[in-house]
């Protein structure tokens, strides 16, 4: 039967606005829910449990839910390479026992589960409630109301596999490369609805206010609707008249049109309710729900872009798991608040479901926080699911998700598991007609292709009209990939018109709690080890470089000199944000010195006034110079987006490190120095310090202070040197001792050239009377330099306590990561992580720091010392990390130089889980360009023992 829009509006217009007010009590016609479970991995409810197989099998105890039973101490964990066949696959039963309301006899009842792996066989006092449900990760319910005992207690019973018997199922689920567990590990509630009730309700909300609902009813009763528009606080903004409405087939079709809206869009998210009454034929309520909706626009325009309201834009995204270690795919709402927010505050606006739909309580927090989503079914590679449980899949998750504003695409699947028979089952249950896409393939109007090197951005091929977005890029695996490599990646990717952004690959590492090996934290080998955060969302390095590199106020590298005049050059890379409405603050500081505090001093404060651009423009702002600027160590520059949220801080040195070591070194105090020349050393004592230097090569050999030794040696000594002492003098000066080392001079002009330079490398040693000890170095310049330029010296790791130091930090760098550093006083504590297998305590100690000052190494022994760095653009190598143990192609394993403390002009890149660096870019690659250069590199550091 089908009902007009004219019928219905004439109907509504007779009744009324007064008569369709229902004394009902609100309670009758509002949907009721009473959870059964918990409702996350932080409050859950036990539950009788017999585990078939592994631990704690074979008995009944109970178990808390929601949860995976492996991270409960039941059964056995697998991961999704573990060979299928001879995987013990157990199964679960579950009991729980639970209370009805006699009032709820005439209401309609059904039971809901979030999530089950993976099939899950469901009784009630002893009946089916219905058929098996097959697939881990969608919400499915049953109408119980017929099998329930109303004011008694009534039994619940699940059987749970934790393989399906649907072969395709577990190709697609059970043997992926995640983490493979079993058990009721989403909530389970009861619903209880009016008997005259609505079943669902899907939305397109569009950015002009246009709004079309499709309203599902079995309803007899039902004559009517009236549906309004809420605030987020669910004050009343208006009514909404239709402008047709047609009842069809048990779906009501209803339009309007909401006056004076605001979008939602990422960067201003907003939310409102839809207040849906369901009236009967006198306009009594017969039930009403609401639905947290946005209004956006979602276009895909073919060999153009995607577009968001009328908006071009870039994905700035992610993939995540939903996982947690201590209780694997269970997790809560306030962890998925925490993750989104995390990904706001890395300036990301996007993230991809990989690879499965997650909890509604993670696209709630996108919705409300900002991010555009894509939402996935779970299939992975070859055989894909399918067509018959496929279908009920699809729908199952399309219906659950259909009306979040954050989800702008639907992926069929992943890396070759599509079933392609499915493509066109979405656009069934979406009112909202979102594109379909095949993640890693040229699909309709995408391109999505996985881990791409470099030169994919010649985009020349025969798929070069296609808009093209890597759902997965830079894989990060252990310290590689993630923020290693974007900076090339995203210069190009946002100058490259198709170019619709990209997905990192992934947002955590994926290491679990195992309970069977004394709670050790399991990544299982390579696998799980590739998150820009640690298991427990522990911050690494890429963490900060991706806020940088993606931030939507971008500025223009900038070098502070003399006559600096405050200028900026700056683009606006929001879609949605003027930048006028961004707030920036301007500091100049000072510095402490090693002896000082970390804190800063602050010479002056200031608001910079950023021009209006709209977003995607160009322009320039000013910083204004106080009076005393110059004699500031650097100038902060802070951004905060209008939520107040910081954007990124960036710092710029002001004085050289020569000027700001000055203030520290103390070289007016005097003392008495003597020189011992003997046995191949020569000994030289001032203030108490002892110093011995190889009388044949120079290098230091010995401190000793107040008799004991300081375990500081073996150095410098030059990387890559071969050349062959000419000379060694001794000079002792009134109050200093030099020791001067030059070597035969060599060629450093080219192969090609016909005029031939000649060169010699210098080592200076200055030891002064007051125990100070300088250190100058000089290397010849060459203009493509492999390997390193720089000098090394041992100290024994086992001595190392810490460091204390000034320069950028706190994380280490690579040539390909030298983004997301400050320039602060940074202090770390020794520690051995290995990134992403073992300690996961951040910032790792070990590894290559830029821009160093100067640095106080902490000792456990009381021989600390301090080295001042007087020379530009230096880097700290700070003992060599200890190397993954599964990096077979050695990409993401960094080889370091000799020594255990350098001081070097350039650093090695890293690579990704699937790529070299000289695969990732300009920066990536293992060749640096010095340039042509008449003097040479000099390294010049001051020793404090």
């Amino acid at each position: 039967m089908k009902i007009t829009s004219t019928f219905i509006l004439l109907l509504l217009s007779i009744l009324g606005a007064s008569a369709m007010q229902s004394n009902t009590p609100s309670t009758d016609v509002e949907t009721q829910k009473v959870y059964l479970s918990g409702t996350s991995k932080d409050d859950m409810v036990d539950w009788e449990f017999f585990c078939s197989d592994g631990m704690n099998s074979g008995k009944w105890s109970t178990i808390g839910v929601p949860s995976c039973w492996e991270l409960q101490g039941f059964g056995n964990y697998n991961y999704g390479k573990d060979d299928f066949d001879v995987r013990k696959n157990e199964y679960g039963l579950y009991k729980h026992q639970f209370n009805v309301s006699k009032d709820w006899k005439q209401k309609e009842v059904k039971i809901v589960f979030e999530g089950v792996m993976t099939d899950a066989e469901v009784k009630i006092n002893g009946k089916l409630a219905g058929a098996i449900h097959q697939g881990a990760f969608y919400e499915f319910k049953y109408n119980i109301t017929k099998l329930l005992k109303y004011g008694e207690k009534n039994l619940l019973e699940v059987k749970v596999y934790k393989a399906s018997s649907n072969m395709s199922i577990n190709h697609a689920e059970r043997q992926a490369d995640f983490w493979i567990f079993g058990g009721i590990y989403r909530p389970v509630y009861l619903q209880a609805f009016p008997k005259e009730n609505i079943e669902r309700v899907a939305i397109d909300a569009k950015a002009d206010g246009s709004l079309e609902a499709d309203i599902f009813t079995t309803s007899k009763k039902a004559q009517s609707l009236r549906i309004s528009l809420l605030d987020i606080n669910h004050n009343k903004l208006q009514d909404l008249p239709a402008t047709s409405i047609t009842k069809e087939n048990g779906k009501w079709n209803f339009v309007s049109k909401a006056k004076d809206i605001k979008s939602w869009n990422p960067e201003s998210p907003q939310l409102y309710f839809l207040n849906i009454e369901l009236l009967g034929k006198k306009g009594e309520v017969l039930h009403k729900t609401m639905e947290r909706i946005g209004f956006r626009t979602v276009e895909v325009r073919e060999a153009d872009g995607i577009y968001v309201n009328g908006q071009r834009i870039k994905f700035k995204g992610v993939n995540r798991h939903s996982f947690y270690p201590s209780s694997g795919r269970t997790t809560s709402k306030a962890l998925s608040i925490e993750h989104a927010k995390m990904m706001k505050d890395m300036n990301m606006n996007a993230v991809r479901m990989s690879h499965y739909p997650p909890d509604t309580h993670f696209l709630n927090a996108a919705d409300s926080l900002g991010l555009f989503v894509i939402d996935e079914v779970c299939t992975w590679h070859s055989p894909h699911l399918d067509t018959r449980v496929g279908e009920k899949i699809v729908k199952e998750t399309v219906v659950r998700d259909v009306n979040h504003p954050s989800i702008l695409l639907w992926a069929n699947g992943n890396e070759t598991g599509w079933n392609t028979e499915l493509d066109d089952d979405y656009a069934k249950w979406d009112i909202q007609k979102r594109e379909v896409i095949h993640p890693w393939n040229i699909f309709n109007k995408t391109n999505t292709m996985h881990y791409p090197s470099y030169h994919i951005f010649a985009y020349d091929t025969y798929a070069k009209d296609k808009i093209y977005f890597p759902t997965e890029f830079l894989h990060g695996l252990y310290d590689g990939g993630h923020g290693a490599g974007l900076e090339d990646y995203w210069k190009q990717m946002w100058n490259m018109p198709l170019s619709a952004g990209g997905f990192l690959w992934d947002f955590a590492d994926e290491a679990v709690v195992r309970t069977d090996k004394n709670g050790i934290l399991d990544t299982d080998g390579n696998h799980a080890a590739d998150g820009i955060v640690g298991p427990y969302a522990e911050k690494e390095a890429s963490y900060f470089s991706i806020k940088e590199i993606w931030s939507p106020v971008h500025i223009e590298d900038r070098f502070i000199k003399p006559d600096f005049n405050g200028m900026f050059r700056v683009q606006n890379r929001y879609h949605y944000t003027n930048l006028a409405d961004i707030k920036m603050v301007a500091q100049w500081v000072q510095f402490d010195g090693p002896k000082g505090t970390d804190k800063l001093k602050i010479l002056s404060e200031a608001t910079v006034q950023l021009p209006s651009l709209e977003p995607e423009s160009t322009g320039t702002f000013k910083v204004d110079l106080p009076e005393n600027w110059q004699t500031s160590d650097a100038l902060y520059l802070t951004a905060t987006d209008p939520s107040g949220l910081e954007i990124f801080t960036w710092s710029y040195p002001v004085q050289t490190p020569k000027v700001t070591n000055n203030r520290n070194i103390n070289r007016s105090e005097k003392g008495t120095i003597t020189t011992h020349i003997d046995a191949g050393n020569i000994t030289v004592i001032a203030s108490g310090i002892q110093y011995t230097f190889s009388e044949k090569t120079s290098l230091l050999q010995e401190v000793k202070k107040e008799g004991k030794v300081i375990p500081f040696n073996n150095g410098p000594l030059i990387f890559d040197h071969r050349d062959k002492i000419e000379s060694l003098k001794v000079n002792e000066l009134k109050d200093q001792v030099e020791i001067v080392t030059v070597f035969e001079a060599s060629d450093k002009s080219p192969s090609w050239a016909s005029h031939k330079e000649y060169s010699s490398d210098v080592i200076k040693w200055t030891v002064h009377s007051n125990g100070l000890l300088d250190l100058h170095v000089e290397i010849k310049g060459k203009k493509i330099v492999e390997g390193f330029k720089g000098i090394t010296f041992s100290f024994p790791e086992s001595e190392v306590a810490g460091m204390k130091w000034l320069g950028d930090g706190p994380y280490r760098v690579w040539r390909n990561r030298m983004k997301g550093t400050k320039l602060k006083v940074w202090e770390n504590d020794y520690n051995n992580t290995v990134t992403g297998e073992s300690g996961f305590v951040y910032p790792e100690f070990k590894g290559f720091f830029s821009s160093l000052y100067w640095v106080q190494v902490k000792s456990k022994n009381n021989t600390a010392f301090t080295v001042y760095c007087n020379s530009e653009n230096t880097f700290l190598r700070m003992l060599t990390p200890q190397q993954p143990k599964e990096d077979p192609n050695h990409r993401v394993s960094v080889d370091f130089p000799e020594g255990d403390i350098s001081f070097v002009k350039n650093i090695p890149a890293i690579g990704t889980k699937f790529q070299t660096g000289d695969k990732m870019g300009p920066q990536g690659n293992s060749e640096n360009y010095f340039g042509n250069d008449d003097e040479p590199i000099s390294i010049d550091l001051t020793f404090e023992f």
